[in-house]
């Protein structure tokens, strides 16, 4: 077979045949598909329209331009942000990481328009994100802070001060938290690091200056611009670590070295299983002070950043001799050591006296940061070894400094030419400065080192004194430092000339007129401060400073004077006075003595005046005053009736004057002389009746009702008292009756009250409702059987009772305000009528019908009834049977021929089942009125 017959072969073509299936071939694909519809109903609809920009851009399109090459863009997307979060506020937080992340990234842009688009895109958004929100975020946006401050570009460098002034002011603490990163981002501002010569290796790396010729500014105000915000970053952390607002001056120094602020780390873990002991007050004795800053968990778990910052000593330490030589290279700089014109001494010019500020307000606040940690002193003589030679050769060289400002005239002004002259501007303080460097000073002295420094605090003690002694413009900023110093200086030299001389300067100052409020109160508490710490010490015969006496003496005329004007300072001069006269200081109580009629005045009197706390306080200065004339407690009792202040202060001020009073049974001799006894019960019934006798003499000509309540058969009218006067009376009377039951002889006073009564309410037409209430409850607590009640008393105590008795039977019910003295006017009644059968007589034999309107006679039916029901005066009605029989039977023959109504119907009853029938037992019956 040929090679041409098999290849034939290999390759047959089928033969197909009519009417036969074509075969499949083998590589045959198979073409059929089957498809099932996917129904997704929330894709098919059509997104919402983000709202838009005038450019009709949203916030999605925005935001991708951010990453285009071209400046201009990214400047116009920012600026569209800024355009479109405004009119769009919700966007913000639907938005915020992509809006923080994008802005973020272009703090380092190289183009200055994107920068300062970005900044005031930051300026924008800040105030309106709480720090809450930004917080998980933050990290990423210090991260471009960072490295914007340490940009090799001078211009990105500039501009990452203005974003962390925005931050700084929105979010200090959130800034704080990553301190030791942005702590050498501001020392590499204006440093570099250098190798130092003496050593030939790299373990020691010191700092020099920077100067960089590349700047827009001058090097010296570059590194001022730095310095300000360094400072307030370290101000942020001084707030943040302490826990409170930064209290310079006097209410930073501690009275005693013990007093220090700790922090206490809370394990809740260990507290629930009792492994923790938890000591809420850190100091005890005569007065504690909680100073702990209590913490859920220890900075070093918070954030691994503030390991490294200056959260401990050790780290502190370390930073303040990296920072401490450059500022005093910025010092010698700008010191007038330096200035072209040596003559001028020690006049500063406007930039550098601001650099130089700066740079004691960041030493300042180092020194703050160092008390945090010093809790046996060994920061405090760390400093002094290492900066205290360096302090006194640079910084008090030429102590104190002066402002020099040129003044230049754009017109020629014949009388007037270009000079220089000493001066203070707006943005600048060179009182402040030297106060500063004074407060940086003396806190590295100390009482034995008083030798050594005898120079330089000699100059700052002069100072000082001048300072105080013409201190009319001081601000309070200014005078709070200046008294931080004063304190201290005071604490280094203890003796009683150099003390004496400071405190009159001082005095000097608190003597002039027209303080600011806030100047004022610097100085009282300061005095405040420094009689407390006379007090306290230990030495048995204490030298007391006369100007402190006077100063004293002078407290009682000032809160006289000033009134209602300033509450807290007011406060403030009532804590002072306290405390004096509690440690019975004899200038002071003659003062408080002679000053009482003023302070006590019921009408424009301080007492009167002031909120309730300060009233309280008042109140416990009776107790301290030596003698307690009529006329103060004339104007006392008109205080605690007036309603001006509570009826717990009148309780207060009423058990005062009964422990100074001689009946409060005092086992020792009292005071001679404090409270008379015919004053004091001259006192008792002026509170107990409620009105001055003017008062009473005025409510005489008033007639007619709603004022009025009024009955034919009584000749004593009733005068109804608001709500809140009776409610107020009331509570002064339960006061007033616990004062006179506790008098020992109780028959004596109770012939005082009887007199008191006759003498000036027996006769009065009309009597208020709480003055008769409060009369009727004095009777039925001081009556017993040894108390003989004159006829007259009788008579108006009768009066009295069935007034009331009427006034309660008429009251409308759906009078709210007079509903509530129900109660208490109905038990004062029931309980004299009770005690005294001839007043409850004397009440029956005063319901003459036939002198009585026939309105009233339902009410005399009423009355009548009730009395018959009440178990206490069921004796007295059976004793007085045939007088209230004929009671009844006048009422029934003046009814009679009349429809019999249903208050007669019950009338009848009762007296057939109470009366009539003379039932036996003392069984009381429950009266519902």
């Amino acid at each position: 077979m040929t090679k041409k017959r098999k290849h034939q072969e290999d390759f047959q073509k089928v033969k197909l045949k009519v009417g036969k299936k074509k075969p499949r071939l083998e590589n045959a694909t198979d073409t059929n598909f089957k498809t099932k519809a996917i129904y997704l109903p929330e894709q098919l609809k059509e997104d919402g329209i983000l709202p838009t920009n005038n450019r009709k851009l949203n916030i999605k399109d925005l935001l991708s331009q951010m990453h285009h090459y071209s400046a201009g863009v990214k400047q116009s997307a920012l600026l569209g942000l800024k355009e479109l979060l405004s009119q769009y506020p919700f966007i913000i937080d639907a938005h915020l990481s992509n809006i923080l992340s994008e802005m973020a990234a272009v703090f380092t842009d190289k183009d200055s328009g994107v920068r300062v688009a970005a900044i005031r895109l930051l300026q924008f958004l800040a105030p309106k994100i709480r720090a809450e929100q930004i917080a998980p975020f933050f990290p990423l946006v210090s991260a471009h802070l960072s490295s914007a401050m340490t940009h090799i570009n001078e211009g990105i460098q500039e501009d990452s001060l203005k974003v962390l002034d925005i931050l700084l002011e929105e979010y200090p603490v959130l800034l704080t938290n990553r301190c030791s990163i942005l702590l050498k981002n501001f020392v590499e501002l204006i440093s570099h690091q250098q190798l130092s010569k003496n050593l030939k290796s790299r373990e020691k790396i010191s700092w020099m200056l920077s100067v960089n010729p590349n700047r827009r500014v001058t090097s010296q105000q570059w590194r001022l611009n730095v310095l300000i915000r360094f400072k307030k970053f370290l101000q942020a952390l001084v707030d943040g670590s302490s826990g409170s607002e930064d209290d310079e001056g006097i209410q930073e120094q501690k009275e005693n070295s013990q007093f220090m602020r700790n922090s206490v780390c809370i394990s809740w873990n260990e507290h629930a299983s009792n492994q923790q002991h938890i000591q809420l007050y850190e100091n005890g004795g005569s007065q504690p002070r909680i100073n702990s800053a209590f913490r859920l968990r220890s900075l070093v778990s918070v954030t691994d950043s503030v390991e490294k910052g200056l959260s401990s000593a050790e780290n502190l330490k370390g930073f303040i001799e990296i920072i401490i030589p450059l500022l005093i290279e910025c010092w010698i700089e700008a010191s007038p050591a330096q200035l072209a014109a040596p003559i001028l001494g020690n006049l500063l010019e406007p930039e550098s006296q601001q650099l130089m500020q700066q740079v004691l307000s960041i030493i300042y606040l180092l020194w703050k940061l160092t008390k945090q940690h010093d809790e046996t002193h060994k920061m405090e003589a760390w400093l002094r070894m290492n900066y205290l030679v360096d302090f006194k050769h640079h910084f008090m060289r030429h102590f104190p400094y002066s402002l020099q400002e040129t003044i230049k005239h754009k017109k020629r002004d014949p009388y007037k030419s270009t000079k220089y002259c000493m001066t203070s501007s707006n943005s600048v303080d060179h009182l402040l400065l030297n106060l500063t460097l004074c407060d940086i000073m003396v806190s590295l002295a100390s009482a034995s080192t008083l030798q050594m420094d005898s120079d330089w605090l000699g100059m700052i003690r002069k100072f000082v004194t001048e300072t105080l002694q013409d201190g009319c413009r001081l601000n309070c900023k200014q005078l709070n430092r200046l008294l931080g110093v004063t304190w201290r200086l005071m604490q280094i030299q203890r003796n009683k000339v150099a003390t004496e001389t400071l405190i009159k300067a001082v005095y000097t100052l608190y003597q002039q007129r027209n303080l600011l409020f806030p100047v004022r109160m610097l100085l009282l508490k300061f005095f405040s401060r420094v009689y407390q710490k006379e007090e306290l010490s230990t030495q048995r015969i204490r030298s007391r400073s006369k100007v402190l006496s006077r100063w004293l003496a002078g407290l009682p005329q000032q809160l006289a004077l000033l009134g209602s004007r300033k509450p807290e300072l007011s406060n403030q001069l009532i804590e002072t006075i306290h405390s004096a006269a509690s440690h019975s200081n004899k200038e002071l109580l003659q003062s408080l003595q002679a000053t009482a009629s003023r302070i006590y005045d019921p009408l424009d009197g301080t007492l009167v005046l002031l909120p309730a706390e300060s009233q309280q306080r008042l109140v416990q200065l009776v107790y301290f005053l030596p003698c307690l004339p009529t006329d103060l407690l004339s104007s006392l009792s008109r205080c605690c009736i007036m309603g001006r202040m509570s009826s717990d202060l009148a309780a207060t001020l009423i058990g005062i004057l009964h422990v100074r009073s001689s009946f409060a049974g005092w086992k020792c001799q009292v005071q001679d002389s404090s409270v008379n006894d015919v004053d004091y019960f001259s006192f008792l019934f002026s509170t107990l009746t409620g009105f001055s006798q003017e008062e009473l003499t005025s409510l005489q000509s008033i007639k007619g009702k709603p004022h009025i309540s009024q009955t034919q058969l009584s000749p004593v009218h009733l005068y109804l008292t608001d709500l809140d006067q009776f409610l107020h009376h009331w509570a002064v009377t339960e006061v007033v009756c616990h004062s006179l039951s506790t008098i020992p002889s109780r028959s004596q006073c109770f012939d005082i009250l009887q007199n008191g009564i006759c003498k000036y309410l027996v006769g009065l037409a009309v009597i208020p409702d709480s003055t008769a209430g409060s009369v009727l409850c004095a009777m039925s607590k001081l009556l017993d059987q040894a108390c003989i009640l004159s006829e007259n008393l009788h008579k108006f105590l009768a009066s009295c009772c069935y007034s009331l008795l009427y006034f309660l039977l008429t009251l409308d019910k759906e009078d709210a305000e007079h509903v509530r003295k129900r109660d208490m006017l109905w038990g004062s009644c029931i309980s004299v009528l009770a005690l005294v059968p001839r007043v409850f007589r004397l009440m029956l034999q005063s319901l003459q019908v036939s002198r009585a309107c026939r309105e009233e006679l339902p009410v005399i039916g009423q009355l009548l009834r009730l009395l018959m029901q009440h178990g206490q005066l069921r004796s007295h009605m059976v004793t007085s049977e045939l007088l209230v029989q004929q009671i009844v039977k006048d009422i029934m023959t003046l009814k009679s021929g009349e429809v019999q109504e249903q208050w007669l119907t019950d009338l009848h009853y009762c007296f057939n089942i109470y009366l009539a029938t003379h039932p036996q037992g003392p069984g009381a019956i429950s009266t519902e009125y």
